[in-house]
């Protein structure tokens, strides 16, 4: 296995600053005390005056400092202070805070300091120390220091973030490098305006200054903040970094190769766990597909939500030396899982391949920039019949044959003996995605409109609901369903779930159903009444709402919304009218909607179906105009009236 992997801290993890070696504050400035506003950030409820990082790899230890400057009422809410760390290899230390009245008085935090959590995935535990100044109100100052320490191995995964979500005014930079290894340092989304590249001086700090800095926009569906904010990235190898760009990745790749074959190789151990799998007879495919449900089945430490701690966790994925060390324990990581699938399938006799991917969650990968530590995770290519097929069983919940999204559409190396080989992971297409509402329904007498859904959930979507409710149990399981169907509907509903969801396998469809009641569905209109031409449009009621944009589209896969909908009118009812049909094209979007009468009642079909994952800004104007449409589509009525008078 890899000696060096980074765990992913979360983008804005060293966003504030601190100062190296202070016992006081920094002294307050009358300028600073009586600011009400800064002209280079109108309307900002708040800004940073000083934003300092002093860091120091020889000694794994960080210092912080802050301070801002409260301009608004709205600004008041960063005197609750988060510091958000990785609870598994960071501890948070020396935290110091104060709140500078407007009149220059100080209130100095004496208060309770809060470990909250925040979310744990794959293995990786976030917290965050948690605190509440006093007295924080517009004119206020607040500042606050600490100091974090952090595993060795994490300097391998060390960056500045220049542009945060308030405007700054003094930004200031320091690390120190750990001398046994080579440091490169880039700045891949460029540098401040005005501010100079990171310089290093005799004592091996390098140092960078920025003033004046934009706030950082975020924008619905956009790509990772961390692909988008200027940050400098700091990369250690164990050697002098390499001008030959392939000779780099040639050895990465022959060493990373030698290491997981020493895990996966041992024949014997892996042909006897094969023989309770498979079947004599059965076909590569069967047996694959055996292999895949056999080793997901295994405890997943990564994903385990078991009461037992990490210490108990890590322990025993120290325990698993080998392939046939996990296959023993019935648990390992979710790489050692994976690695376990590879050794099985090429005890089978398939060929396989280790690679090794980097994740779009957080970052776009650059080979470039010779980061080995960003190929965060791994795969198993297969090859068949001159196709090739990629899996990861080491992720929970997901089903045969796909790849969890952050791993698709992304750049991965495969590891050999010898040579470069790059791929791209297949993005499956939004059919094989789906979210389908079938309902039947009836519109009643007091234009109430109530009946069943059955709503299932394919492929990525079926995946993204079963890990999103890992940690739920039934009662907010059942909770958060009911909420994505009062979310896909314009108006309040009663709703209930009426099944039992196969929560814990990877099978390719999830399926809720759900007993609803609509009232009010209809408007009436003198003798007619006026039905939406479309139930479930509530999502697409709130997207790309705004006309201006700044970064381009984009989505974390592609994916479908089918709607099927069957409704009966009351007695004496008629549809009078529909609107016309309508279906739009943009190629990265295509959306219809058809409303046709039929035995007693209506029915209607819509699809909405986003194809792309990453779309340019210049063609932010084209799909504004689209939902735009879309709206206005969904928006349309049916037209329904008595068929009979009135009864006396």
């Amino acid at each position: 296995m890899r000696a060096l992997r980074i765990i992913a801290i979360a983008a804005g993890l060293v966003a504030a600053g601190a100062r190296a070696h202070a016992d006081d504050w920094l002294p307050v400035t009358p300028d600073e005390l009586h600011m009400t506003e800064e002209p280079k950030a109108p309307r900002a409820p708040a800004i940073y005056l000083y934003h300092e990082v002093d860091r120091d790899d020889s000694s794994s230890e960080e210092r912080v400092y802050i301070r801002l400057k409260i301009l608004t009422d709205e600004g008041r809410k960063y005197g609750d202070v988060e510091i958000p760390f990785n609870a598994e290899h960071e501890r948070i230390g020396a935290i110091e805070a104060r709140t500078i009245r407007p009149d220059g008085t100080i209130v100095r935090f004496d208060g309770k300091v809060y470990d909250t959590p925040i979310v744990k995935a794959r293995g990786v535990r976030y917290l965050a120390k948690t605190f509440t100044l006093g007295e924080v109100q517009a004119g206020s100052i607040v500042e606050y220091r600490f100091r974090r320490h952090f595993d060795p191995f994490l300097i391998f995964d060390s960056h500045w973030i220049l542009n945060d979500d308030l405007y700054t005014r003094h930004g200031k930079y320091s690390l120190v490098k750990y001398q046994y290894f080579t440091l490169a340092w880039s700045w891949p989304e460029g540098l401040p305006a005005g501010s100079a590249p990171p310089t290093e001086n005799k004592h091996g700090r390098i140092e960078l200054e920025t003033h004046d800095v934009p706030a950082f926009v975020s924008e619905e569906y956009m790509p990772p903040e961390n692909a988008l904010k200027q940050r400098v990235d700091f990369v250690y190898s164990v050697s002098t970094r390499s001008t030959d760009f392939d000779r780099f990745w040639a050895d990465y790749s022959h060493e990373s190769y030698r290491d997981i074959n020493s895990f996966i190789d041992h024949k014997r151990a892996m042909e006897k766990a094969l023989a309770t799998i498979v079947a004599p007879g059965d076909s590569p495919e069967a047996q694959r597909r055996k292999i895949y449900q056999r080793v997901q089945r295994m405890r997943n430490l990564a994903f385990d939500t078991r009461a037992e701690s990490d210490e108990a966790l890590r322990e025993k994925a120290r325990s698993n030396h080998d392939a046939g060390d996990v296959w023993d324990h019935g648990y390992g990581t979710g790489d050692q899982l994976t690695w376990l699938f590879l050794a099985l399938l090429r005890a089978a006799g398939m060929e396989a391949d280790p690679v090794y991917v980097s994740t779009r969650d957080t970052y776009f990968f650059n080979a470039k920039t010779q980061n080995a530590n960003e190929l965060n995770t791994n795969v198993v290519r297969v090859r068949d019949s001159g196709n090739d097929l990629y899996f990861d069983p080491g992720s929970s919940y997901v089903p045969y044959g796909l790849l969890p999204w952050p791993e698709t559409g992304v750049t991965g190396l495969v590891l050999a003996r010898s040579g470069v080989t790059w791929i791209t992971t297949p993005t499956p297409p939004a059919a094989d995605s789906r979210i389908e509402h079938k309902a039947v329904l009836h519109l009643t007498d007091k234009g109430s409109l109530e009946g069943h859904v059955t709503v299932t959930y394919t492929g990525l979507e079926a995946h993204s609901e079963r890990f999103a409710e890992r940690q739920q149990d039934a009662v907010g399981r059942k909770r958060d369903l009911e909420k994505d169907l009062q979310s896909d509907i314009p108006v309040t509903i009663d709703v209930e779930l009426v099944n039992q969801p196969d929560w814990e396998s990877s099978a390719p469809t999830l399926v809720a159903e759900f007993n609803l009641k609509m009232p009010g569905w209809v408007t009436a209109a003198g003798s007619r009444w006026l039905m939406p031409a479309a139930v479930f449009a509530g999502a697409g009621r709130h997207m790309f709402t705004h006309g201006e944009r700044i970064h381009p589209i984009y989505f974390s896969y592609p994916y479908r919304q089918d709607d099927d909908v069957t409704i009966t009118l009351p007695p004496g009812f008629t549809v009078a009218s529909t609107p016309q049909g309508q279906t739009l094209d943009l190629k990265a979007f295509v959306y219809s909607l058809a409303n046709e009468t039929a035995d007693a009642g209506l029915h209607q079909t819509r699809q909405l179906a986003v194809q792309g994952t990453l779309i340019p800004v210049k063609f932010h104007d084209s799909v504004y105009r689209f939902f735009q449409t879309v709206r206005s589509q969904d928006e349309q009525q049916v037209v329904i009236v008595r068929s009979a008078p009135r009864p006396h």
